[in-house]
């Protein structure tokens, strides 16, 4: 049939590359992942690597790029699925914080990556999270489920809460109980927002209300 398009066997190659990366990066570590062995289970060279990603920096870049695109996927779906747009803003914040506890990101994304890359708040991917959080803002204000408060002053400072308590659990010496823990604070948190009289969104049993003592 011919060979492949250019553009296609360049694709091809960074993909494995990205991939073999992803794979060591994911077992043994930033730090431990060999480039020689990585390249030469992805049947490349490490002139290939830095030819497409410069260098093993460029490359853990490219690794963290694709999995923020897989975990930006999963909270899309989390947020659909709620009943209401406030329960889905909940939902999905949860589920952010509660990915820290999956291997993979929590040693890639949430220790090799600030380790090597810096502050995550200032990745270019945490550009697209603001945006997305503050547009959900905007409609949670406009609709009155929320204060009037700033969508994007109100987005940064729960990105960096929750961004802060996925660091904790993936450097926690017990990530179960320290993400139970985190949850759980974070919803309170989150429940401020709410304006006086605003239900979560969770419909309740009738025989719940009005239980308390007066």
């Amino acid at each position: 049939m011919g060979h492949k398009p250019r553009r296609e066997m360049i694709a091809e190659t960074r993909a494995k590359l990205v991939a073999a990366a992803r794979h060591a990066f994911g077992t043994v570590g930033y730090a431990e992942a060999s480039m020689d062995d990585f390249t030469a289970s992805a049947g490349l060279t490490r002139g290939a690597l830095y030819h497409h990603f410069g260098d093993k920096k460029g490359l853990l870049q490219a690794v963290i790029a694709e999995i923020d695109a897989e975990m930006l996927a999963r909270l899309k779906i989390v947020s659909v699925r709620a009943d209401t747009l406030w329960q889905g803003f909940v939902d999905e914040c949860t589920a952010y914080i509660e990915m820290a506890l999956e291997p993979e990101i929590q040693r890639i994304v949430l220790r090799d990556g600030p380790a090597v890359l810096g502050d995550p708040s200032q990745w270019p991917s945490q550009n697209e999270c603001i945006r997305s959080m503050s547009e959900n803002l905007q409609k949670l204000r406009d609709e009155g489920t929320i204060v009037a408060v700033d969508p994007e002053a109100a987005a940064r400072l729960v990105s960096g809460a929750s961004l802060h308590a996925a660091q904790w659990i993936a450097n926690s010496e017990n990530p179960e109980a320290t993400s139970k823990k985190a949850v759980k604070a974070f919803n309170v948190l989150l429940q401020g927002l709410l304006r006086q009289g605003r239900s979560t969104g969770r419909p309740q049993a009738p025989a719940e209300v009005d239980k308390s003592p007066a």
